[in-house]
């Protein structure tokens, strides 16, 4: 008995790439692999630190979230994930331009060992509070990590323990990183331009 002949597999047309705006040309600065790759890193660098403490990650939204998950997976110790908000308001007072922060969740770092991550470090200012605020909890030890580092940007010169890239120019994105709410999931980062 002869088998009834198969019909051929219609192919389908791959989708096209979608446009984007006039002026919306992203380069890359950091490839995927590059990313992998110093992740990596930063995790050995502190698994040999930590050695078999419980860690306490307190990671600033929303920038750091996609850094945050990928060094966690690569941490060897217990870890403890705290995700905080920065809350800005500035407002004059008699004249006197008055700028405050406010974190939330709270966060409890008395007697732990802690990694402040951020997703990009700019002018540093709101990280600086954070820092701070987690300082006079007295935490056992404080480190911190950023992602990127916007060298050109840099207002206070304050301590980093980690710094995955450093970067110059306007508007970094990719990795988490987002303007306007778009680009967080490119798999690099890269500058917008």
């Amino acid at each position: 008995m002869k088998k009834p002949a198969r019909k051929a597999a219609k192919r389908r047309p791959s989708p096209r790439p979608k446009k984007r705006a006039l002026g919306d040309k992203v380069k890359v600065l950091f490839t995927e692999q590059q990313i992998r790759k110093r992740v990596r890193e930063l995790a050995a660098q502190l698994n040999r630190q930590l050695g078999q403490n419980p860690v306490l990650i307190v990671s600033v939204l929303e920038n750091a979230f996609v850094f945050t998950a990928d060094l966690i997976r690569a941490l060897k110790v217990p870890v403890y994930c705290s995700f905080v908000r920065a809350d800005i308001r500035d407002s004059s007072v008699g004249g006197v331009e008055t700028r405050e922060i406010t974190y939330t969740p709270s966060v409890n770092a008395t007697g732990k060992d802690v990694i402040l991550m951020e997703g990009i470090l700019q002018s540093g200012m709101t990280f600086d509070h954070l820092y701070r605020y987690l300082t006079g909890q007295g935490p056992t030890s404080l480190r911190t990590m950023v992602l990127v580092e916007k060298t050109d940007e840099r207002k206070l010169d304050m301590p980093l323990d980690f710094v995955g890239f450093k970067a110059t120019g306007k508007f970094v994105v990719g990795y988490g990183l987002g303007h306007d709410g778009k680009y967080k999931n490119l798999s690099y980062i890269g500058q917008l331009g």
